[in-house]
């Protein structure tokens, strides 16, 4: 087809690497991220409404507009079935800002008045229970029901650390200048809040928030010792655990939690669940209430008056800098996403999804698998012994590609046209209730955690799964047109991460069917944390912005997945007839190719104060050392673009970290 008002002229062929994006000036033993994005970086600032900007946003930019779409259409479609026309009418709940404007705070103000009324301690754990059941929060401790990971087709009650508004323990703890900004910042957004429902004594409200925060802060494992999957199980019988808190009879909480039929749970941090169970009877009641309140306000801000959305932005523009709030179209689109995604997702991918894409990723799937076991065959510093527990693991894997063989029909949530809090108050009691009553049935391992539109992939130790959403098989990850060098680096290597995070610091305690349980041998295990150690000293040694480094035992599982993932990925693309034919295309081979296909994933320019802010709560590395660090490790690397001593990513052979 000719391209409209350009007659006579054919469509311009998309450029896969296309070096109008590149830095050129800029040696590739350098800094391979600026010379494979130099320019895009340059022409492609964070938008306002935003706080960052690269190849994952540009993506989530097109499939927001794709939902948003596929909502106007249900939404004005007569006659349209249920299930459609309850994300029709949620959306229009959601669009509909002069109801909402109207409203004020009054669709919350009976849960306050109730939470006023309470006469002692156990009116608030009882109220505790019943937010939770109501979706209306999760103060205090967060509860749940999951797969018991020593014996994972089983369902059990799981209790774990919570309690928090900052989106990390630090922030309350330390002294620095940014967590205090943050900190004086918090306490001005409280006040405000509690000043829009009426309270005449936000002042007092905002301290008595920030004294019971700040001591559950004070009572939180970091975000690195919950990533020990033995620390973090701690298996009690009701009866035992009850014994250790005076004040919280588990029998009866998790009863009124709707968690029914169990006689143990699985407690993350026990230390955490006991200072809790002091400070119900330590801290005032009032100050309880005012806590409740707060989670009450919190959780329903966004779906309330545009006064309670401003100051919620408020607050967000010094966590992380972004200048414009939002677009609601795009925050009400990932709210029904969000909610009710399987309806959401049949529609997405009927509309945008090929077939022949799950079959293409299906065979790419299949080489990185079997590259990944001959590789594993090859290790010289890994036993025949733990070898072959190893391969074993991985032909376990299950492979979920595109969206689930069966959908969720949310049957009972109950959605209105006008009112958006309820809505969404329905959606969270549906998804409670979903999960509470699997308790005592089958473990369903069909179930997905993301929805279809999500650009994203996972790896779950439990079901040892390896899950492609349909939204991720998209340029630069994947496109049908590209040569397999920049497919290979994109979607290959994601697929070798997903594969290799089920042999990370963390996934690889996780046996071949998913149980948490030792199949190394204690030698096998010491080599391997020889080489995880000198993976987390390179990432210590990254300076992020101004005093602040990467947190290399932080990041040390997606560390592990991006220099596995890319090795895997690489090695499985030369087995391919494009790469055995060693044609240039637009000047480069196909091993530049490859390795430029994988540093434009990672492009993206971020905001300092989100950054900042992710530098302590995201286990993924900043896009510059994703892009940078794994090659620095790669022998082929250092080849295929003449990186020698004295450029500045250069490292000695014996210095190369081999892991997978």
């Amino acid at each position: 087809m000719l391209m409209a008002g350009d007659p006579g002229k054919k469509p311009r062929k998309k450029k896969y690497i296309d070096k109008s994006n590149m830095d050129l000036s800029v040696k590739p033993g350098d800094n391979f991220f600026q010379y494979a994005n130099g320019t895009w970086l340059k022409n492609n600032p964070v938008p306002a409404s935003k706080t960052r900007w690269g190849s994952f946003d540009v993506l989530r930019e097109e499939s927001v507009q794709r939902l948003k779409n596929l909502l106007e259409e249900v939404g004005s479609s007569a006659g349209t079935e249920t299930a459609t026309r309850m994300i029709g009418d949620f959306y229009a709940s959601a669009m509909d800002s002069i109801s909402i404007e109207s409203k004020g705070w009054q669709p919350i103000k009976a849960d306050l008045d109730r939470i006023t009324a309470i006469k002692d301690v156990n009116g608030i754990i009882n109220e505790i229970a019943t937010l939770r059941t109501m979706g209306g929060g999760s103060p205090l401790f967060s509860a749940g029901v999951g797969q018991d990971d020593k014996n994972v087709n089983v369902y059990i009650p799981e209790i774990g650390q919570g309690g928090t508004t900052l989106p990390d323990r630090d922030y309350y703890l330390k002294d620095d200048a940014r967590s205090k900004t943050i900190r004086a910042a918090y306490k001005t957004y409280l006040e405000a809040m509690f000043g829009l429902v009426g309270n005449t004594n936000s002042m007092n409200a905002a301290d008595a928030i920030m004294r019971i925060e700040t001591a559950l802060a004070k009572a939180q494992m970091s975000r690195v010792e919950m990533r020990d999957p033995y620390k973090t199980y701690n298996k009690f019988s009701i009866k035992d655990f009850s014994a250790m808190t005076p004040g919280l009879n588990w029998n009866n909480l998790l009863a009124m939690m709707k968690i029914n039929g169990a006689d143990s749970l699985l407690v993350s941090n026990p230390s955490f669940i006991k200072t809790a169970d002091v400070l119900l009877s330590a801290v005032p009641l009032n100050d309880w209430k005012t806590y409740l309140q707060w989670s009450i306000i919190k959780g329903a801000a966004p779906y309330l008056s545009s006064a309670f959305v401003k100051q919620s932005f408020q607050f967000n523009k010094v966590l992380s800098g972004q200048k414009e709030e939002t677009p609601r179209w795009q925050r009400m689109s990932y709210l029904i996403d969000g909610s009710l995604g399987d309806l959401l997702g049949q529609l997405y991918v009927n509309k945008y999804f090929k077939p022949e894409a799950k079959q293409r990723m299906q065979d790419l799937v299949n080489n990185l698998q079997s590259t990944f076991e001959s590789r594993i065959q090859q290790l010289n510093w890994m036993s025949g012994e733990t070898k072959i527990k190893a391969i074993e693991k991985l032909h376990a894997f299950t492979k979920k590609i595109g969206y689930p063989d069966k959908w969720k029909t949310y049957e009972g949530v109950i959605i209105s046209k006008n009112d958006l809090l309820s809505n969404v108050r329905s959606a969270r009691q549906w998804g409670y209730n979903y999960m509470v009553t699997r308790m005592g049935k089958p473990v369903d391992k069909t179930e997905w955690g993301m929805t279809p539109s999500t650009i994203n992939a996972y790896y779950n130790p439990s079901n040892n799964e390896i899950v492609f959403p349909a939204g991720i098989l998209q340029f630069p990850f994947f496109d049908f047109g590209a040569d397999d060098a920049v497919n290979y680096g994109g979607i290959g290597a994601v697929i070798g991460h997903e594969m290799t995070h089920g042999f990370d610091d963390q996934g690889r305690q996780y046996a071949a069917d998913g149980n948490l349980k030792d199949w190394w041998t204690k030698d096998d295990a010491d080599k391997f944390k020889l080489r995880a150690d000198k993976v987390v000293d390179q990432y210590n040694g990254f300076t992020v912005l101004d005093t602040i480094h990467l947190n290399g035992k932080l990041t040390l599982g997606e560390n592990l997945a991006d220099l596995g993932g890319l090795s895997i990925a690489y090695e499985a693309y030369t087995k391919t007839e494009e790469f055995k034919k060693g044609k240039t295309i637009d000047g480069f081979t196909p091993t530049q190719r490859f390795f430029l296909g994988w540093s434009q994933v990672w492009r993206s320019n971020t905001l300092p104060e989100t950054q900042a802010q992710l530098v302590l709560t995201d286990p993924h590395s900043p896009g510059i050392y994703r892009s940078n660090a794994p090659l620095s490790n790669m022998d082929v690397w250092y080849e295929a673009f003449d990186v020698k001593p004295g450029d500045k990513m250069y490292k000695p052979v014996e210095e190369r970290i081999r892991v997978w």
